[in-house]
This record gives C-alpha cells, sequence and structure tokens, in this order.
C-alpha cells in the first residue's frame, strides 16, 4: 500500500506542476487591456473558473488528502523502543572481562608524578 501511495503522490504532484506552469498569471491580460482593445476589464470579474484552473484545485486537494496518508501510514510503520533496545548486542569474545583487559601504565610514571608531588609539597 505504501509503495502505491508514494507513486501516486509522486504523480499527482508532477501533474499539480505542470498546471501550474501551463496557466497564464492574472496579470497577463492588463497589457491586452491597453493596446489591443479587449473586451474584459482590467482587474474586473474574471467569470467562471476555467477548467485548468478547476484541475489544479482538485489536484491541490488530493496533494493534500495523498500527504496526510503518507504520513499516517509512515507513523504506523515505524516501531517505537528505547535507545538501550537499539544498541547491537555484543557477543561473548567482544565484551570485556574486568580490569585485567585494560592496558597498564608504566611503573615510572606513577612513581615519578608521586614524587614530584613530594617534592613540591616540601618546599
Amino acid at each position: 500500500m505504501l509503495p502505491f501511495l508514494i507513486v501516486l503522490h509522486i504523480l499527482i504532484s508532477i501533474a499539480l506542476i505542470g498546471l501550474v506552469l501551463i496557466q497564464r498569471g492574472r496579470g497577463a491580460d492588463i497589457g491586452a487591456a491597453f493596446g489591443s482593445g479587449a473586451s474584459q476589464t482590467v482587474f474586473g470579474a474574471r467569470g467562471s473558473a476555467s477548467v485548468l484552473t478547476r484541475a489544479t484545485g482538485v489536484l491541490a486537494a488530493l496533494f493534500f488528502v495523498s500527504s496526510l496518508a503518507l504520513a499516517y501510514f509512515y507513523s504506523q510503520k515505524t516501531e517505537r523502543r528505547s535507545v538501550t533496545e537499539m544498541t547491537a548486542p555484543v557477543s561473548g569474545d567482544e565484551a570485556p572481562t574486568g580490569p585485567a583487559d585494560l592496558p597498564s601504565l608504566p611503573d615510572e610514571t606513577s612513581s615519578s608524578s608521586e614524587e614530584t608531588l613530594d617534592q613540591g609539597g616540601q618546599q
């Protein structure tokens, strides 16, 4: 159902874009009114809506409905899980066993830092 809705939504959007680009703007008749003796008024009533205008309205309504349907189906599809369930389980070979796996520091570094602290405290 979801792939069908996605294809339908894409087709509706392409048709809607095409219909909007085909139509003339409202101000397209202004130039004709001032020089070619057009019978329509410049900003007067447009009369009944043309077929393209009605088709654009129908496609806009279908686009809105398909957008809502896609949002609904995508929200139903997702599973809600906690963050701890999303982590991948660690196998027994990779799991840390304890402090033995941690790298140890050389003894010289730890003893020299203790000596430095002792000398600084005596001065």
